[in-house]
């Protein structure tokens, strides 16, 4: 299988996170690019290092306004007299109708959801070879490769358009669907992570030609805590075309299985022609977080659903944290796609 990744990605290194209150080593680090890019040849990839399409297509999905805040704010923040090495918020707007601020502080409380999003000097480099790697596997798709692998890292499934989150600052899957939306295909995307895709959710909510579809971790004591919900179901233009498939912690592959054929059928439905997975491997029930009971063969199985559905396939990944069996996963998941 085809394959992509820019070693510059590793670039960044998060160390600031924090969960329950309690200051604890980021999870998200560059040594999950080394484990999974193993895992992945471990299937048969192939890498290849992505093309540079500049930020037309990254645009094409965030504003002008939040990529020259990411573009610029480590630079303005290093300039703070006593600021920490990290971009890291500690006041947020009640509402994004509320003013825009002038300041490093403010803005990074407006284009930062949470803590879980450290901005350093290289991480607008990586996140924005992260999206690279999303857009080259979305163009091989559209020009006949029937499955493509992006080693996305930073993820991006918790970033909205203009707002970092959860570990992810470019929607990448978002950016993929839109560019195959570009070329003429109709794209579903399919976010698999235990974690809800908040931030795709809000990028197409309000948008009827591309399906979002979730299956998590039940949002009401997990993270987003605040999205991922059954009801919501798109608004405007784009009512019915976001279905969330939320499941108790702790739900083993019967239960995902069952719950992954719904997602399938609704995909069918929406007459799709190309699926984007947004790939969380956290699911499985020896990762950090702890949110499903997904096994190894798990996501072999749920891989040969997916695959049968017939459909060109972008596989960005998401998350899927630091744990003996993470590669091993991912090589079963690729296996699962044949």
């Amino acid at each position: 299988m085809k394959a992509y990744l820019d070693d510059r990605q590793r670039t960044h290194d998060p160390k600031f996170f924090m969960e329950n209150g309690a200051r604890k080593p980021n999870p998200e680090v560059p040594a999950r690019v080394d484990i999974l890019k193993a895992g992945a040849e471990a299937a048969g990839c192939v890498f290849e290092t992505p093309a540079d399409t500049g930020l037309g297509p990254i645009a094409a999905i965030h504003s002008a306004e939040y990529l020259t805040f990411l573009r610029r704010i480590h630079t303005r923040w290093s300039r703070i007299e006593g600021a920490s090495e990290e971009v890291i918020p500690n006041i947020h707007p009640a509402s994004r109708s509320d003013g825009y601020p002038l300041s490093a502080v403010g803005q990074a409380g407006w284009h930062q959801a949470d803590t879980a999003c450290p901005i350093a000097a290289r991480t607008y480099d990586a996140a924005y070879w992260s999206a690279q790697s999303a857009i080259a596997a979305a163009n091989a798709v559209a020009g006949g490769t029937r499955a493509v692998y992006a080693l996305s890292r930073p993820p991006g499934h918790h970033a909205f358009a203009d707002l970092a989150g959860g570990f992810c600052f470019f929607n990448n899957a978002g950016i993929a669907a839109q560019r195959l939306l570009g070329k003429g295909l109709r794209p579903a995307i399919l976010d698999v992570d235990v974690h809800h895709g908040n931030g795709t959710q809000g990028i197409f909510y309000a948008r009827a030609d591309v399906l979002t579809v979730s299956i998590h971790a039940d949002p009401a004591r997990f993270y987003p805590f605040f999205w991922g919900h059954a009801q919501e179901r798109g608004q405007g233009d784009g009512l019915g075309a976001n279905l969330n498939l939320p499941l108790p912690r702790g739900t083993d592959d019967e239960g995902y299985m069952q719950t992954l054929d719904k997602a399938l059928e609704r995909i069918t439905d929406f007459g799709a022609d190309a699926i984007i997975v947004a790939l969380g491997l956290d699911a499985h029930i020896d990762d950090p977080f702890k949110g499903l009971a997904v096994t190894t063969d798990g996501f072999t199985r749920s891989a040969a659903a997916i695959a049968a559905t017939n459909l060109p396939l972008v596989l960005v990944q998401e998350g899927g944290y630091v744990s003996d069996a993470l590669g091993g996963n991912l090589t079963a998941f690729l296996n699962g796609i044949g």
